[in-house]
């Protein structure tokens, strides 16, 4: 899908290098937050649907404002029982719900179920990430007459997660590293040097991303000290021992990722720098213990998204290294907000310079 990510990148870049010959100077003012945030949302929508782009956004927009109303009610006091209760706040997420479910998703995926075209390959669904989901749902005697081994529900809730890992959390990611790079001038330039030494101007293929080591080290050190995902919870199935503590079946566990990632137990004094080398030799001997870095989660329950996140992340800083140098406008405010995930308050506004200029 690297093809589909470095598309939608060029698109956004040549757009940046428009807005620059249009303000007649030099460099421009950009906020990239927001252009972050509409990049992953094109890339997850082309990736995930494919030619049915146009119907995907509408649903991305839709679970948009889902995700805000679940921040929104994040703190809330829940009273067992009153999600079922026909207020006013659950008749809109109700209609929410049934927007995505009936009108667009229903309407996407039936359509391929009625309309396979051999022209998509195998399994003829399509080739984007909806028809791998479906073509891999059908096995065995059901392939034979059509049926899917995930129902539709399930096979629209693993688009719903695919298009909540894809799109925001990609677009911090790419928000604060950006913001690091520009902080600390001397790393932007480099692992621009990396990039030009290894790629070129040319656009790269998976096989070219895996060779930047520096820029995967960047990454690695920004999901360390601004990782968009600021704790996960884990419910016990059964009653078990954590160390010397029992934990009760069903008990809900909250694990500050945050905390982890900047504990000077396991990173040591220099815990809150941004020092990218700390990761020469892997993740793993990053730090005092062989998990210290969990941004995706760890075990069978990683993320699923977790490959395709950071190979976009890789692509796209490559595409703005190779065209562009940046750094931090000084109406820039730092202040990291928990909105669901960690992103800029005010946002993050850069000051964009082509190369060469």
């Amino acid at each position: 899908m690297t093809k589909r990510m470095a598309s939608c990148t060029l698109s956004m870049i040549d757009r940046w290098q428009d807005l620059v010959i249009q303000d007649k100077g030099q460099c421009k003012e950009i906020e990239m937050n927001i252009e972050f945030q509409e990049l992953t949302v094109d890339i997850i929508c082309h990736a995930a649907f494919g030619s049915s782009f146009n119907e995907g956004r509408e649903v991305f927009e839709v679970q948009k404002e889902l995700q805000k109303l679940a921040s929104d009610s994040s703190t809330d006091i829940i009273i067992p029982g009153s999600q079922y209760l026909p207020t006013r706040w659950n008749l809109h997420i109700w209609k929410l719900n049934r927007r995505i479910m009936r009108n667009t998703l229903a309407h996407i995926i039936e359509s391929r179920l009625n309309s396979k075209d051999e022209n998509y390959g195998n399994p003829n669904y399509g080739n984007d990430l909806l028809g791998l989901i479906m073509g891999m749902s059908t096995t065995g005697s059901n392939r034979k007459n059509g049926d899917p081994k995930l129902n539709m529900k399930e096979i629209m809730d693993e688009c719903k997660t695919f298009f909540f890992a894809g799109h925001d959390t990609t677009a911090n990611l790419l928000t604060w590293t950006m913001f690091l790079l520009s902080l600390y001038q001397e790393w932007q330039e480099r692992l621009r040097e990396v990039v030009l030494r290894e790629c070129g101007m040319e656009i790269s293929d998976a096989d070219k991303l895996n060779k930047l080591k520096l820029v995967n080290m960047v990454i690695m050190e920004a999901l360390r000290l601004y990782g968009p995902a600021i704790y996960m919870t884990r419910k016990a199935s059964s009653d078990m021992m954590l160390g010397n503590l029992m934990i009760p079946n069903g008990t809900v566990i909250t694990i500050p990722l945050q905390v982890i990632h900047t504990n000077k137990k396991y990173w040591g004094e220099d815990a809150n720098e941004f020092k990218p080398l700390r990761f020469t030799d892997g993740v793993s001997r990053a730090a005092k213990h062989p998990n210290p870095l969990m941004p995706f989660s760890l075990g069978p329950r990683t993320c699923i998204g977790q490959n395709f996140a950071l190979l976009e992340a890789k692509m796209v800083l490559a595409m703005i290294l190779q065209r562009f140098s940046f750094t931090l406008s000084p109406q820039y405010k730092h202040a990291p907000a928990e909105k669901l995930t960690l992103q800029p308050e005010f946002g993050l506004p850069i000051h964009l310079r082509p190369l060469g200029v």
